[in-house]
């Protein structure tokens, strides 16, 4: 009769160990989803701080163009024909560094954004983490009472074949 209830309690605690295990398992792969995905929102954080950079470049090279244009236009006292064509040059020049502006905007925007979701992410990294931790120990503490048991039952088994 004890035998049984020795036996039954070590069924339930390889249960344990395996569903402890299974649990590992599960938070382990969760924590490499998220580092990838954290790897990749570093990637585009990357890439649009390049972006970032490029616009800007972009932008003091058409504000420099701008400048000399005025410049022209305003030493320029010559035909109304090569005025309105400097004219026509300086508004289209406006407009670009106003797109290019507006996508500086867009792409400040877009970083904020990655910077607090792979902050986020981080965060979640650390959670599952911890959790991944703490189901490793539990595992560990099961597999010894698992191993104490079986040793228990060994014992008790040589007792009852001394008997």
């Amino acid at each position: 009769m004890a035998l049984d209830g020795i036996k039954a309690r070590m069924q339930q605690l390889r249960i344990q160990a395996d569903e402890s295990s299974a649990k590992v398992d599960e938070l382990t792969a969760k924590v490499k989803k998220l580092e990838q995905e954290n790897l990749a929102k570093e990637q585009e954080i990357t890439s649009l701080t390049h972006k970032l950079s490029t616009h800007e470049t972009d932008i003091e090279k058409l504000e420099t163009t701008n400048k000399d244009l005025k410049e022209q236009l305003d030493h320029v006292g010559q035909s109304s024909n090569q005025s309105e064509a400097l004219q026509r040059r300086l508004q289209i020049l406006e407009e670009e560094a106003e797109e290019a502006d507006k996508n500086i905007r867009e792409t400040n925007d877009k970083l904020r954004q990655t910077d607090v979701k792979a902050g986020h992410y981080e965060r979640k990294v650390q959670a599952l983490e911890s959790a991944r931790d703490q189901w490793e120990e539990k595992y560990e503490e099961m597999s010894k009472k698992y191993a104490q048991v079986k040793k228990d039952l060994e014992e008790f088994r040589l007792e009852l074949e001394n008997v």
